[in-house]
């Protein structure tokens, strides 16, 4: 199982990014996808989650409003839509994936993980 996230760059404070993961050797239809994001010296930390294509997500406080997370099962590929971007919105995001339709905001609860898309955001 691979999950190959990108999309990452650099951009100026208040400008948009939009993160993809593509999912290979197996299907994650129905169950949890997620990003979460590791800025240098700090734990990675939940962004946001979404159960299937026709659901909601769930999202961090600090990225409430600014962040969408969508998917597109028929791809097989998570997608992270980033507004707004601030400095503090800096880091190395990941795309995480769980094969149970129950929302976790816990990184302990992901099997599968992305290598990673960095994003810089610069004042």
């Amino acid at each position: 199982v691979q999950l190959q996230a990108s999309g990452g760059g650099l951009v100026q404070g208040g400008g948009s990014l939009r993160l993809s993961c593509a999912a290979s050797g197996r299907t994650f239809t129905g169950y949890v996808m997620a990003w979460f994001r590791q800025a240098p010296g700090k734990e990675r930390q939940f962004v946001a989650a979404i159960r299937d294509s026709g659901s909601s997500g769930y999202y961090a406080d600090s990225v409430k409003g600014r962040f969408t997370i969508s998917r597109d099962d028929a791809e097989n590929t998570v997608f992270l839509q980033m507004n707004s971007l601030k400095p503090e919105d800096t880091a190395v995001y990941y795309c995480a994936a769980r094969t149970t339709t129950v929302i976790s905001y816990s990184r302990y609860q992901y099997p599968y993980w992305g290598q990673g898309t960095q994003v810089t955001v610069s004042s």
